[in-house]
């Protein structure tokens, strides 16, 4: 899998991740659980690591924690989750949690959840990472209405990472996040790739274009990943899936070409929604 620097390390990340949303908040011995047991294999296997949760996603740490206890897989992942209250106790309070949940000393990237109390949780999250209990502080949102406040941090706080929603059918951070993110070296991590899945609706009932062959896309969803990696200002992309024949799908997107902007511009490159 292709890898893209962190840019306030350089640290090489994989494009492809999975986001936990959904699909890991599932109760041990059901089935969809047990489907779980193989869906990160595919993940390492091919070279991906990001693992993205939250303590707003119900089990979903719980049951990532479990798995790479389960599989002795903790030193492939980079684990990511977010702090997700108000107040200094409680934050702090969260993240020990999140640190037993997903049964780790260390998190990878700790996110402030949709600027929940952001200026309260970032001088927790500084005082973590002093004390090397988190690697990276990051910032979240899922929703370009937030983007004028988003943006304000990015520009006057010093913070490794921007997690925002990006698509093919959500394009407004190409106006603001993703120049912001270049110029201050602030890396990207596109949730939502697949527009939470609407994106799928219309596109099932078209066949592939005739050059999806040309960029190494076998599938709509490397279709549209590989357009949200176009962007050199991503850092990567995390689909979410509990399935394992998705994930196989999802990181073959971070694999051979991905053309750049100018490609999907191109009126034969034009994909109708």
């Amino acid at each position: 899998m292709q890898k893209r620097s962190i840019p306030s390390t350089g640290e090489l990340l994989p494009v492809i991740g999975c986001g936990t949303y959904i699909g890991f908040d599932v109760a041990p011995g059901s089935p969809a659980y047990q489907e779980l047991g193989g869906v990160l294999t595919p993940l390492f296997e091919a070279g991906g690591s990001v693992l993205d949760s939250s303590p707003m996603y119900g089990r979903a740490e719980q049951t990532t924690g479990e798995l790479l206890a389960a599989a002795g897989e903790r030193n492939k992942a980079f684990l990511a989750t977010k702090v997700w209250t108000t107040g200094k106790q409680a934050g702090i309070a969260q993240i020990n949690r999140s640190l037993s949940l997903l049964q780790s000393s260390t998190i990878d990237l700790l996110q402030i959840h949709n600027l929940q109390d952001w200026r309260t949780q970032l001088a927790t999250l500084r005082d973590l990472k002093q004390r090397g209990v988190i690697r990276y502080i990051g910032i979240t949102h899922y929703t370009s209405s937030a983007y004028d406040e988003v943006a304000r941090v990015m520009k006057s706080e010093a913070i490794d990472f921007v997690q925002i929603n990006y698509s093919l059918g959500e394009r407004e951070a190409e106006k603001a996040i993703l120049p912001i993110a270049a110029d201050r070296g602030i890396a990207v991590i596109a949730n939502r790739p697949f527009g939470g899945g609407s994106l799928f609706s219309g596109l099932r009932k078209q066949p592939l274009p005739p050059w999806a062959n040309e960029i190494g896309a076998a599938s709509w969803a490397q279709i549209l990943l590989k357009f949200v990696l176009a962007n050199p200002a991503l850092t990567c992309a995390i689909p979410g899936t509990a399935k394992v024949q998705y994930m196989i799908d999802n990181v073959g997107a971070g694999m051979g070409d991905i053309p750049p902007p100018a490609f999907w511009a191109q009126p034969a490159h034009r994909i109708e929604l």
